[in-house]
C-alpha cells in the first residue's frame, strides 16, 4: 500500500511515544490520521500538529472503542491502516517473601488481568472492529483492503523478573498475529507485529540518567536506546511492503533480555 492522501489511519496510543512517532510519519506522507488515546491534552495537541483527529478512547471499554471508530470514520472515512500502540506494563513477582517478616504474598490477580485486558484484549478489540470496517472497502489493484500493525515487545520472548503479566500479554499478541492474518487473508487485509526492545519513550524519560545509560549499554549494537522514529519507519515499511504478512519482527539492536 502506498502511503498518501488515500491512506486513512487509526493509531491507538497515538498521543505519545511510539504511537505519536508513527502518527507523525504517516501524516508527513499525506495520510489522514486519527489518534486513539486516553490522554486528551497530548492527543489534541498532536492532532492539531498533524492536522488529524483526536478520539479519547479507552481500549478496555467496548463502548469507548466503538465511539472512537465512529468519530474517526465520520471525520475522515473508513480507515485502511490500523497501528496498535496502546499498552502498559508493571513489574510484580509471581510470589515473594518479605525478608524481614517472612510473610508471603502473590501477584494480585486483578492487576494481572488488568494488564492482559489493556495490552492483549484491547489490541484484539481494535483489530476486530477495524477489520470489520475494512471489509466494506473496495480492494485495490492487488486485492488489498487494509493493513494492521500491532505492537508487542521483546518481553514476549525473553521476559524479565516481574514481567509475567506483561510478557503474557505481549506473547498473546505475537501468538494471534498469524491466525488473524489467516482469518483475513481472503479479504486482502495484512496483519503483522513489531516487537520493540528498549526504546526512549516517555516511560523511560523519567528514569535516572544512570539507569538510562545502563540500559543503553546493554544493547549489543547500536549501544543506545531505540528511537520512536525507528519504530515508525518499520511500521511504514510493513504498510508499504505488500508481501509482508503474518510476521512478528524484533526491533531491538540484537538485545536478549537478562533475567533482571
Amino acid at each position: 500500500m502506498q502511503i498518501d492522501r488515500n491512506t486513512v489511519a487509526v493509531v491507538t496510543g497515538g498521543a505519545s511515544g511510539l504511537g505519536a512517532a508513527t502518527a507523525r510519519l504517516l501524516a508527513s506522507q499525506g495520510a489522514r490520521v486519527a489518534l486513539f488515546d486516553i490522554s486528551r491534552d497530548n492527543g489534541e495537541a498532536l492532532a492539531r500538529e498533524i492536522d488529524g483527529v483526536f478520539c479519547q478512547v479507552d481500549v478496555t471499554d467496548e463502548a469507548s472503542v466503538d465511539a472512537g471508530f465512529a468519530q474517526a470514520r465520520a471525520a475522515q472515512g473508513q480507515e485502511n491502516v490500523l497501528v496498535n500502540c496502546a499498552g502498559t506494563g508493571n513489574a510484580v513477582k509471581t510470589a515473594s517473601r518479605d525478608k524481614e517478616t517472612g510473610a508471603t504474598r502473590h501477584y494480585p490477580i486483578a492487576a494481572f488481568a488488568r494488564i492482559i485486558d489493556i495490552n492483549l484484549v484491547g489490541t484484539f478489540r481494535c483489530i476486530a472492529k477495524s477489520a470489520a470496517g475494512m471489509l466494506t472497502l473496495q480492494p485495490g489493484a492487488d486485492g488489498e483492503r487494509g493493513v494492521i500493525v500491532n505492537t508487542a515487545s521483546v518481553a514476549a520472548q525473553d521476559g524479565q523478573i516481574g514481567q509475567a503479566a506483561y510478557s503474557a500479554s505481549k506473547a498473546g499478541i505475537t501468538g494471534m498475529t498469524l491466525p488473524i492474518a489467516r482469518d483475513l487473508m481472503a479479504e486482502g487485509i495484512r496483519v503483522n507485529t513489531i516487537l520493540p526492545g528498549i526504546f526512549d519513550t516517555p516511560l523511560l524519560a523519567t528514569a535516572p540518567e544512570q539507569v538510562r545509560a545502563a540500559l543503553a549499554a546493554s544493547v549489543p549494537f547500536p549501544k543506545r536506546l531505540g528511537r520512536p522514529e525507528e519504530f515508525a519507519q518499520l511500521a511504514e515499511s510493513i504498510i508499504t511492503n505488500a508481501y509482508l504478512n503474518g510476521e512478528c519482527i524484533r526491533l531491538d539492536g540484537a538485545i536478549r533480555m537478562s533475567p533482571r
